[in-house]
């Protein structure tokens, strides 16, 4: 018997590179496909019909004023876009931002339910001062109020 150093097979060592590689673009591919999400107007929303169901959104409008209603972190609220609504249902980890507020712009991810409901897992808000239309400029705090309390923006 002679004693030969063991050779590699290129063979093996190509076939475990293409394993490899297709198990990674296989993970990212459907790891990017479950977390992909739709942006939608609540028009388009209202129109895409069966499709609204099935799919991951993110919804945009304007917080209908008065309609905010919050138990603990979750929240339920009427978003405003170009004269039509959307009923959102926010159930999250954490409590709505705290520049969630009337008139508010805000963001909604999540499902629509065929209740008619947007179920969202996540919120995004913008504060309304803060994003006034140009030309208009947010009231200032009066003096002492500027000293004394910190800003809540």
């Amino acid at each position: 018997m002679t004693n030969q150093p063991r050779r590699n097979n290129p063979t093996a060592i190509i076939v475990a590179t293409v394993v490899i590689l297709a198990t990674v673009a296989w993970l990212t591919l459907t790891g990017v496909r479950d977390n992909k999400s739709y942006y939608v107007t609540i028009t388009e929303l209202q129109g895409l019909g069966s499709k609204a169901y099935t799919r991951h959104l993110r919804v945009a409008g304007n917080v209908e004023p008065g309609s905010i209603s919050r138990v603990g972190t979750n929240a339920q609220f009427t978003l405003l876009e170009q004269g039509k609504t959307l009923r959102v249902n926010y159930q999250g980890t954490e409590p709505p931002p705290d520049t969630f507020k009337d008139d508010a712009q805000a963001l909604a991810v999540g499902t629509y339910g065929r209740d008619g409901v947007f179920h969202a897992t996540q919120i995004q808000a913008k504060c309304a001062s803060k994003y006034a239309p140009a030309g208009q400029q947010p009231p200032k705090p009066t003096t002492a109020a500027a000293v004394t309390l910190p800003s809540s923006h």
